[in-house]
């Protein structure tokens, strides 16, 4: 186990592990706000060994979201795409709906997990909507907007996430 500056994940498996970031935010993409959920999943993947090829930010626009996931998944072939933002009850969250729109197959269960894990430190956890899934062998997961919902949802699954490739890969069950 390694310290991410939070809390304790595992981290066998993230070395060489390609990732991209994507912030999903209106007010991030204007420039009106600094984006810092971004940037901070980007250190705690680099902490982990992980190969971040791309931080980008993204207004809450379903089809610009869903280009940017094909993208990543498609043209740049990264092992795991992580969103941050647009998964709340707002009119202009369409991150989860951009999301299943460019997904092969649903992984609920690690939504699921990101939901029941943040329930523990606050009930406002479970009105994400977030979602997690597969499009090819490319892992999106879905994560809230805030620094610290982002932070602590990551490492709710960060230990899930090299076994869930590894599967994807037709790797079989450990």
């Amino acid at each position: 186990m390694r310290r991410t500056g939070h809390r304790a994940v595992r981290d066998a498996s993230w070395a060489g592990c390609r990732v991209a970031v994507a912030t999903v935010s209106d007010s991030c993409a204007a420039g009106s706000k600094k984006d810092a959920s971004g940037p901070l999943l980007k250190r705690l993947l680099e902490s982990l060994g992980a190969d971040v090829i791309s931080c980008e930010i993204v207004a809450d626009d379903l089809p610009k979201i869903a280009g940017l996931l094909k993208g990543y998944a498609d043209a740049f072939k990264v092992d795991v795409v992580l969103t941050t933002g647009g998964t709340g009850l707002g009119p202009r969250d369409v991150t989860p709906e951009a999301t299943r729109s460019v997904l092969d197959r649903e992984a609920p269960g690690l939504a699921e997990w990101i939901r029941a894990r943040g329930a523990e430190k606050t009930s406002r956890a479970v009105l994400s909507r977030g979602v997690c899934g597969l499009r090819g062998r490319t892992l999106i997961i879905n994560l809230p907007g805030s620094p610290k919902g982002a932070a602590e949802s990551f490492e709710a699954v960060a230990g899930l996430v090299p076994h869930a490739l590894a599967m994807a890969r037709g790797e079989g069950h450990a």
